[in-house]
């Protein structure tokens, strides 16, 4: 279907066409439907409503289920953000889990955890992966062929925390995002051609491209098959570059009504396919933007 700008040559959707009430009944989210394997139904128009505001639909993220969020550490040259210190190449991939009720969808507030964690309350910009086809020890080679597309995330950490385990860091209730959909792979660049760049209030905070991961997305996908099988619907964060907080000299953490946008590039085409309730649309744009007051916002709760 094809989506209203707000203004002629801008990608900033206004309405999005949904899916119909009977595609919803029958596969009320975006992981069954992968699980059935139709996931081309959504490219059918007649398993479309019709347009409605963006304005009135309340936003899960992509995929409100996922039997696995992965997380890749450390796959861009950085500083690690905990210590300020800039560490070898991993010689492995490092990886590690979040669980789903850390995340919310577009237009959701984040929030910040009480008392002195809140003082090492981190962002971490990344593009996120939806698997579409399971995956056991598949090859590199191989691993595209898994993928149903893309989506911004935010991985919200805080770094106190994570001296005492990462998991601990890496799991606040409600401290990341990620959305307002996922775009599928095949209306997209090569993942190595998206530019992720996020700014914090309008300063531009983390900016690189896909292909600077230490650790490529055929790499990432492969080397996860081969410890367990991968879902359709699981959702692998492929690393943040630099540029959070917590890395920066003196470091910038999220404050109460801090703005933070989190693009994954390109912003082109107004076609794409979509539908609410866990069902989001796929296109050529990228926001993770949580809005109040009808201005794209992502807030940390004081």
């Amino acid at each position: 279907m094809t989506a209203t700008p707000r203004k002629s040559g801008q990608s900033v959707f206004e309405t999005v066409a949904t899916a119909s009430p009977g595609l919803i009944a029958q596969y009320p989210t975006l992981r069954d439907l992968l699980d059935a394997e139709i996931s081309e139904a959504l490219k059918d128009s007649e398993n479309l409503s019709a347009k409605i505001p963006i304005a009135e639909i309340t936003f899960q993220p992509p995929i409100p289920n996922p039997r696995k969020i992965i997380c890749v550490g450390m796959n861009y040259p950085k500083p690690y953000p905990v210590d300020g210190v800039a560490p070898p190449s991993p010689e492995h991939i490092i990886l590690f889990g979040k669980e789903g009720e850390t995340l919310v969808g577009h237009g959701a507030t984040l929030e910040a955890p009480r008392g002195t964690p809140a003082d090492s309350f981190d962002y971490e910009g990344e593009i996120a992966v939806v698997i579409e086809k399971p995956a056991r020890h598949v090859t590199a080679a191989q691993a595209m062929d898994h993928v149903l597309g893309y989506a911004p995330f935010n991985d919200g950490s805080v770094r106190d925390w994570q001296k005492h385990s990462i998991y601990a860091g890496k799991n606040f209730a409600n401290s990341g995002s990620w959305g307002p959909w996922a775009t599928t792979a095949d209306a997209l660049p090569r993942v190595e051609d998206l530019h992720l760049a996020v700014t914090l209030n309008g300063d531009m905070m983390q900016s690189a491209y896909g292909r600077e991961m230490i650790f490529s997305l055929p790499e990432q996908i492969a080397y996860a098959s081969s410890l367990f099988t991968l879902h359709p619907g699981d959702v692998i964060a492929t690393g943040s570059p630099d540029g959070t907080g917590g890395s920066r000299t003196p470091k910038r953490f999220l404050k109460p009504n801090d703005l933070l946008a989190v693009p994954a590039c390109p912003f082109r085409i107004t076609r794409f396919w979509g539908c609410s309730s866990g069902l989001c649309p796929a296109g050529r744009i990228f926001r993770d933007e949580s809005r109040r007051n009808n201005h794209p916002r992502l807030y940390a709760k004081p």
